[in-house]
């Protein structure tokens, strides 16, 4: 067997998560909710999780999806950007995570471009 201590570092990834928000400024973008897709991708020790080979041990990515489902879905933000900082603070709420990058999508928020997005990184 090999000897995992040599790659602690697990990378998690949430892919195109789909929600819809009031995102905006302009009167439309107030009163229709849109698609935003959400990027996740997050590093922490996974060593406990490898060795003991339990969920109990490992990062619990479902229960941030959750977090940021309720926190995004049919509710109301200005700005991508904020929108951006406030699931890249619920990513970094979790101690285990060492480094996080959040990335969102507003499709077709500009004629011609299929989306607009801004990402955000944080790390301990």
């Amino acid at each position: 067997m090999t000897d995992t201590r040599e790659y602690p570092e697990a990378r998690v990834r949430i892919k195109d998560l789909l929600l819809r928000a009031y995102i905006g400024i302009k009167e439309e973008e107030i009163n229709n909710q849109q698609d935003v897709v959400i990027n996740v991708e997050l590093t922490y020790d996974a060593t406990e999780a490898i060795e003991r080979n339990e969920i109990s041990a490992a990062l619990n990515y479902r229960t941030i999806t959750k977090q940021v489902i309720a926190h995004v879905d049919g509710q109301r933000f200005a700005l991508l950007e904020r929108l951006t900082h406030e699931v890249l603070g619920i990513v970094m709420s979790h101690a285990p995570v060492q480094w996080a990058r959040v990335e969102i999508d507003k499709p077709h928020a500009l004629r011609y471009a299929e989306s607009v997005s801004v990402a955000l990184e944080a790390r301990r």
